[in-house]
């Protein structure tokens, strides 16, 4: 049984940082895009970071790029996303996100945003938020 744990949120000042943590469970690590999405009320999931499984490109939304590091430990099968200079903009609940599938599935954020999709899983959501 695939299982995601997401850890890590809280609230912040702008300018600040955080580190999510997600423990990846019951799946064979090496044909899965890995990441993060995050949820807003009222406006579209985004996909902020994601990786393929064997180490390969690294894909971030434009709006966290050279804030946001996305990193991966395999030997304790933990997802990292650092969070640094935090924005109000950031706010939202998280989830690790993970879907089966080809390195080229992995480069479309639409593939990977769509939590309908076949093989698709995401962990329950740790909530991200930033004060001005």
């Amino acid at each position: 049984q695939v299982q995601l744990a997401e850890s890590g949120g809280g609230s912040v000042e702008a300018g600040g940082s955080l580190r999510l943590s997600c423990v990846v469970s019951g799946f064979g690590y090496n044909t899965f895009c890995v990441g993060w999405t995050r949820e807003v009320t009222g406006k579209e999931r985004e996909g902020v970071a994601r990786v393929y499984s064997n180490g390969g490109t690294i894909y971030y939304a434009d709006s966290v790029k050279d804030r946001f590091t996305i990193s991966r430990v395999d030997r304790n099968n933990t997802l990292y996303l650092q969070m640094d200079n935090l924005k109000p903009e950031d706010t939202g609940l998280y989830y690790c996100t993970a879907r089966k599938g080809r390195a080229s599935d992995c480069y479309r954020t639409s593939w990977f945003l769509d939590v309908q999709g076949r093989e698709s899983y995401r962990g329950q959501g740790t909530p991200v938020t930033v004060s001005s």
